[in-house]
C-alpha cells in the first residue's frame, strides 16, 4: 500500500502533524499508524490515578482523525527502509511513502542499576493505556506507596495517589522536588505545598535499592532507611524512542534525539521528526536540550504539518522555550525561558524582580489567591529571559503569557508600557498587577533605586 504522507505514533505530535498537513496538503492522502488500540492524553496519566479514576476518561477520539480525512492503522512499525521510502510493519504490511513523520515519543527510562528495579508491583509510566489499567488493577489492594522521582509525573502521581487515600512517599535525590525546573525558592514553596496535603516527602536522598524476593517489600536509601511499601513507582524521566530513526539511519544527538532543522526536516529531506523523539534547541541559549512537553509537540508539529511539500520561510520553530506548569490543590506552580539558577549557569548577567499581590481585587473576594511572580531579565539588554509565577490555578494563562512575552523578545520598558484588562473576578488590580509589578522591581533595581 502507498500513501503520500505516513506519520509514525499517535499521541499529540502525531495527530496535530496530520491533521495540520491535511489542512494543508488537502490532495494528498495522509496514513497515521500508531501500535496503541486507544491512545491517551500522556499530560493526563497522573490523574488517572486519583480525579479521573480511570483510563476511559483520558482517550483521545479517534475521530480527530477520522473527521480530519486521515486514516488510522493500529500496528507496529518495525522498519524503515529511507532509499526505497518504505515501512513495514508487524504483520507484513508494507507502506510506501512520499514523506515521512516521526512522532515516536518518549518511553520511560529504566533505571538498570537499581537493584530490584524488575521485582513484581515496581512499575514505570509509559503512555500505554494497557499498562496503565494493570497498575490500576494492582493499586486496589495497595496501601503504601513509593514514588522514586520528584519531576512533574512523580509529583502529580504523589498527589493524586493520596487523594486516593493511599500513603505515599516521594523520594526526590535533588535537594527539592521540581529541582529541575524551578529556581530554589520556588522549588521549596512546591515541597510545602505537597507535604501539606498529606504526601511524606524525603528530598536529598537517593535511592540504593529495591527490596523484596519477587515482589517488592520496601526501598532502602542512600542514607540506610528503609520504607515499607507495596507498590514502587519509579518516574525518572523518558528517553526519545527513536530506534526506527536509527533503522533509517538518521543522526541521533547525545540525549538520543533524532537531529532537525527549523521546518523539522531530519537530514533525509523526505523524513520529518516531531515531539519527543525530535532534537530540541533552547530559545534563549540556542543550545540542544533534553526538555519534553506536548506544547512543544504540538507546536513542532504544526510547522512539519505546514512544510511538509513546500517551504514557508515564516512558519519554523526557532525553539524551545519551555513552559512547565503543575497544580498542587488550589496552587499553581508555572515556568516559562530560564530560571535564575539556569541564565546564571550559562552566563548571563541578569536581574531578577519578584511581586507577590492577589490574583482577584479586592483580595477579600471569595477564591481569592496569592499570586507571586518572579522575572529574569538580561541586565545589559532587559530582555525578559525568563519567568517563574505561583498562585492560583489560573496561573497557567499567566505562565504562558509570559512565554509569549520571551518569544517576542519584549524587554522590561515594553511590558512596563503593556495594556492589560483587568476585573475584579478574573484578575489582579490594574494597580498591583503582580506580572507588571515584578517588572517594575526590575526597572527599579536598573535604575539604582533598590538592590
Amino acid at each position: 500500500m502507498g500513501t503520500g504522507v505516513l506519520v509514525i505514533g499517535g499521541s499529540a505530535a502525531g495527530i496535530i502533524a496530520a491533521v495540520t498537513g491535511k489542512s494543508n496538503y488537502p490532495d494528498k492522502d495522509f496514513l497515521l499508524v500508531r501500535k496503541e488500540q486507544q491512545a491517551i492524553i500522556p499530560c493526563g496519566i497522573p490523574y488517572i490515578f486519583g480525579s479521573l479514576e480511570s483510563s476511559e476518561k483520558d482517550v483521545i477520539p479517534d475521530k480527530v482523525l477520522s473527521k480530519a480525512g486521515i486514516e488510522l492503522k493500529v500496528g507496529e512499525v518495525i522498519s524503515v527502509d529511507s532509499q526505497e521510502k518504505v515501512c513495514k510493519t508487524a504483520d507484513g504490511t508494507q507502506i510506501h511513502y512520499e514523506k515521512l513523520v516521526l512522532a515516536t515519543g518518549s518511553e520511560p527510562r529504566l533505571p538498570r542499576w537499581l537493584k530490584g528495579a524488575g521485582l513484581e508491583n515496581v512499575f514505570m509510566i509509559p503512555k500505554d493505556k494497557v499498562y496503565l489499567d494493570m497498575i490500576l488493577e494492582k493499586l486496589q489492594g495497595s496501601q503504601k506507596i513509593v514514588v522514586v522521582g520528584g519531576g512533574f509525573i512523580g509529583v502529580e502521581m504523589s498527589d493524586e495517589l493520596h487523594k486516593r487515600g493511599k500513603d505515599v512517599t516521594l523520594v526526590e535525590k535533588l535537594p527539592h522536588i521540581l529541582g529541575l525546573a524551578f529556581d530554589e525558592d520556588i522549588a521549596v514553596r512546591a515541597e510545602e505545598a505537597l507535604k501539606a496535603r498529606g504526601v511524606k516527602v524525603l528530598s536529598g536522598v537517593g535511592v540504593k535499592e529495591v527490596t523484596g524476593d519477587t515482589k517488592v517489600t520496601g526501598v532502602l536509601l542512600d542514607n540506610g532507611v528503609t520504607i515499607e511499601a507495596d507498590v514502587v513507582v519509579l518516574s525518572v524521566g523518558y528517553k526519545p524512542n527513536t530506534e526506527l530513526a536509527a533503522d533509517a539511519e538518521l543522526s541521533l544527538n547525545k540525549w538520543g534525539a533524532v537531529r532537525v532543522d527549523e521546518y523539522m526536516r531530519t537530514e533525509d529531506q523526505s523524513i520529518f521528526a516531531v515531539g519527543d523523539c525530535a532534537e530540541k534547541t533552547d530559545f534563549i541559549t540556542r543550545k540542544p536540550c533534553p526538555t519534553m512537553l506536548a506544547s512543544t509537540a504540538c507546536a513542532e508539529a504544526r510547522v512539519a504539518g505546514i512544510n511538509l511539500f513546500k517551504l514557508s520561510v515564516v512558519k519554523t520553530f526557532s525553539g524551545t522555550i519551555s513552559i512547565f506548569s503543575t497544580a498542587l490543590g488550589d496552587t499553581g506552580f508555572g515556568v516559562a525561558g530560564l530560571t535564575e539558577t539556569r541564565a546564571r549557569e550559562e552566563g548571563f548577567d541578569v536581574v531578577t524582580g519578584t511581586f507577590e499581590g492577589m490574583d482577584k481585587h479586592p483580595g477579600s473576594l471569595p477564591g481569592a489567591h496569592k499570586q507571586m511572580v518572579k522575572l529574569i531579565v538580561g541586565k545589559e539588554s532587559n530582555i525578559i529571559l525568563g519567568g517563574e509565577v505561583v498562585g492560583g490555578l489560573s496561573i497557567g494563562e499567566l505562565t504562558n503569557t509570559i512565554g509569549f512575552i520571551i518569544q517576542n523578545r519584549m524587554d522590561i520598558n515594553a511590558l512596563l508600557s503593556a495594556q492589560i484588562g483587568t476585573h475584579p473576578l478574573l484578575t489582579a488590580s490594574p494597580a498591583g498587577y503582580p506580572l507588571l509589578k515584578a517588572a517594575g522591581m526590575v526597572s527599579k533595581k536598573q535604575l539604582g533605586l533598590i538592590k
